[in-house]
């Protein structure tokens, strides 16, 4: 035991007053009269020896309570195990804010309310003068009323920062720091230890693993459909993935659908421990509006991710844009399919303007290229068109392709000598592994008869050859080209060349070509943790001043402005801090509505495999003496776990519990062991 005022012993001199008193006391005679039949009555006094046991009682109480309230001045504590004879001025101290902290201890306290309620405490195993630092914006040095003020106004975030990212901004922001505590839950998935050897050595680090119980935990893991292309007023198939992150099986999960404020569809899933369950259910969109959409799960006790949030929007007809001199086989196959939009126009007539609306390009039997159109097919695919390049029969406009192939990113290209006739090659089988046919070819016991081509343009690489000859030489390649994508053919249309357009697969290769060129204006659902997103607002923003560009996002009373940037339609966003609670957020600009986005917590948060303090002290080792993992799954509190281990056990409590006490007992000895005299008659003889 050591003494933090031993100077203060001199206070024990005060203890010759109640001795001095003890010793002088002196007791006043009492004068008792009685008569000659006094001897008639029997009086019990209190023998001398009791008088003498009550005044020495009453004694050690008054010492003892003079010396405990000298000791409770002394301030005697156990010495720490660990010597810390630097005090810090500084703590830095890391509270996880992530949705998985939503997960609860018991049923009346969360991973989160536990995390606070210990680092709240935490300044009761520091001096008065240290000061805490929390990452944040503005990260600052704070009194102990100030840091507890800024723990209580904590909040589980969509946007919360991971602990690896959190302890690389603290290291950023508190440098100055001696000591760091880390409250979180220490998910698998997104901490690291590497993040801890970003740390200075010479810095102590406490991580306080929160433990919650085990438990189940359903959440969507992701929507799609069978079409890329969402339609209205037809029936499609909707793909929803349901995945367990908890730590117990679960059995019948209820799931509800809803498409705007109808219920659509309910279903239920037994979902086995970390596995995942697909289900798909027939939904249809009524009218071409956006259409909020939501799915519910009956899942508990874990329920901060039962809700996801979705859009559908039916998907606009592609326009397609033929540019040739006559009729071509694509003129019938777009023009009678209602998902696209066909327009056809003449070398030399072509509206640029029209070009540089359309999704995709088609340039065939065209000798040669002009300046205009070379300059509008650029401008396509800059902003994420497509083209494609049906090459001429013949070899008069051959160097205005060359040159559009060079403006364009495709190449090298050569170009076969004209000469002999023609001679159809067989274009080889695609795989089936190819993404670009899939759902084309179905299960067949024999070898499909494929195209014959005669080609007349070579390339030695591509960014895809979607197909090729059986000689290994290309018939259809990709190219990308800006943001779009350039899409090359070895041989003209014309029937000297190919029979592809009179083949099967010339319906699906060209539908497809078409389908990849449409651009989704914007994803069906985002997460709040994204740090930029991308919408093409070309066509729903109408021109304003530009003093009123300024978009917002707006759910229930809430607003909030985001850094923006607009450039040629298309809006780019950082989602604010601010928002931290999944849902429909609307975004409008002078009040007008301009699209509808559904944002959710990060997927990853509700997977709930964490590690313990036991998996943190073997991921950590021997190598890193300055990091310390602190258990308070058994109960007590980080700042005593700390003041035990680091400060010492203080003791100066139990001396004025024990003067309290002796004080107390003074009292009771004066009250009930005082002089009873008992009077009691006697018969007397006649």
């Amino acid at each position: 035991m050591a003494l933090t005022y031993p100077w203060f012993l001199l206070g024990l001199l005060s203890l010759a007053i109640p001795i001095a008193i003890h010793l002088f006391e002196l007791r006043r005679p009492k004068r008792v009269l009685f008569t000659n039949v006094g001897f008639i009555r029997e009086v019990k006094l209190v023998t001398a020896r009791q008088r003498k046991l009550k005044h020495l009682l009453v004694l050690l109480a008054r010492v003892g309570f003079l010396t405990f309230l000298v000791l409770m001045f002394v301030q005697p504590y156990i010495p720490a195990p660990v010597a810390d004879t630097n005090p810090k001025t500084l703590v830095g101290v890391v509270v996880d804010t992530s949705p998985s902290m939503q997960a609860g201890v018991n049923d009346e306290q969360s991973l989160f309310e536990q995390a606070v309620k210990q680092a709240r405490e935490l300044p009761t195993a520091y001096p008065a003068t240290t000061s805490f630092v929390i990452p944040s914006a503005l990260a600052q040095p704070l009194s102990t009323a100030a840091y507890q003020e800024a723990i209580d106004k904590l909040q589980v975030s969509g946007q919360g920062n991971t602990v690896s990212s959190n302890l690389i901004r603290l290291q950023r922001e508190g440098r100055s720091a001696e000591q760091a505590f880390v409250f979180s839950d220490f998910q698998k998935n997104s901490f690291s230890i590497q993040a801890l050897s970003k740390l200075d050595s010479t810095q102590q680090v406490f991580l306080v693993p929160v433990e919650g119980k085990e438990v189940q935990n359903v959440f969507v893991d992701s929507v799609w459909l069978d079409d890329a292309f969402v339609r209205s007023n037809t029936d499609m198939l909707l793909h929803i993935r349901l995945r367990n992150g908890g730590n117990v099986a679960v059995n019948n999960c209820q799931a509800k659908l809803y498409i705007g404020e109808k219920q659509a569809a309910v279903f239920r899933a037994t979902v086995p421990l970390d596995q995942a369950v697909t289900s798909t259910v027939r939904v249809r969109l009524e009218g071409e509006q956006l259409t909020q959409c939501k799915i519910q799960l009956e899942d508990y006790p874990v329920v901060f991710d039962n809700n996801f949030y979705f859009t559908l929007q039916p998907s606009p007809k592609i326009k397609v844009l033929d540019v040739a001199t006559k009729a071509t086989a694509t003129r019938q196959l777009y023009a009678n399919e209602p998902l696209f939009s066909y327009a056809a126009a003449k070398p030399g007539s072509a509206d640029y303007r029209q070009v540089e609306d359309a999704n995709l390009i088609v340039i065939q039997d065209q000798e040669r290229v002009d300046v205009g159109l070379r300059e509008s097919l650029k401008r396509v695919v800059q902003r994420g068109g497509s083209v494609v390049i049906v090459p001429p029969a013949g070899a008069a406009g051959r160097a205005s392709y060359d040159q559009l192939f060079e403006e364009l990113g495709v190449g090298p290209v050569q170009w076969e000598k004209l000469g002999a006739a023609p001679v159809l090659r067989e274009v080889a089988v695609p795989t089936t592994q190819n993404p670009f046919f899939k759902d084309v070819f179905g299960a067949q016991n024999r070898q499909p008869v494929m195209p014959k081509v005669s080609p007349i343009l070579r390339w030695s690489r591509s960014g895809a050859d979607i197909m090729r000859m059986r000689d290994g030489d290309g018939f259809l390649a990709s190219y990308s080209s800006g943001k779009g994508t350039v899409y090359l053919f070895a041989a003209p249309f014309d029937d000297v060349y190919s029979d592809f357009t009179q083949h099967a697969l010339f319906v699906p290769v060209m539908y497809r070509l078409a389908m990849q060129s449409y651009q989704r204006q914007q994803q069906p659902a985002y997460r709040l943790n994204q740090s930029t997103i991308a919408l093409n607002v070309a066509e729903r923003a109408t021109a304003a001043k530009e003093t009123e560009q300024v978009f917002k996002l707006s759910k229930d009373s809430s607003t909030f402005i985001p850094n923006q940037r607009l450039q040629a339609g298309m809006l780019r966003f950082d989602v604010p801090a601010e928002m931290r609670v999944p849902g429909f957020y609307k975004l409008t600009r002078n009040g007008q509505a301009i699209a509808t986005v559904a944002f959710n917590f990060d997927k990853r948060e509700s997977e709930l495999a964490t590690y313990s303090a036991a998996d943190l002290r073997q991921l950590i080792g021997t190598n890193r003496p300055n990091i310390q993992v602190y258990d308070v799954s058994a109960g007590g509190s980080v700042a005593a776990k700390y003041r035990t281990e680091r400060v010492g056990t203080p003791l100066w409590q139990y001396c004025l519990w024990a003067a309290l006490a002796c004080l107390l007992a003074e009292v009771l000895l004066l009250r009930f062991f005082r002089q009873v005299r008992a009077v009691e008659p006697m018969a007397v003889a006649a």
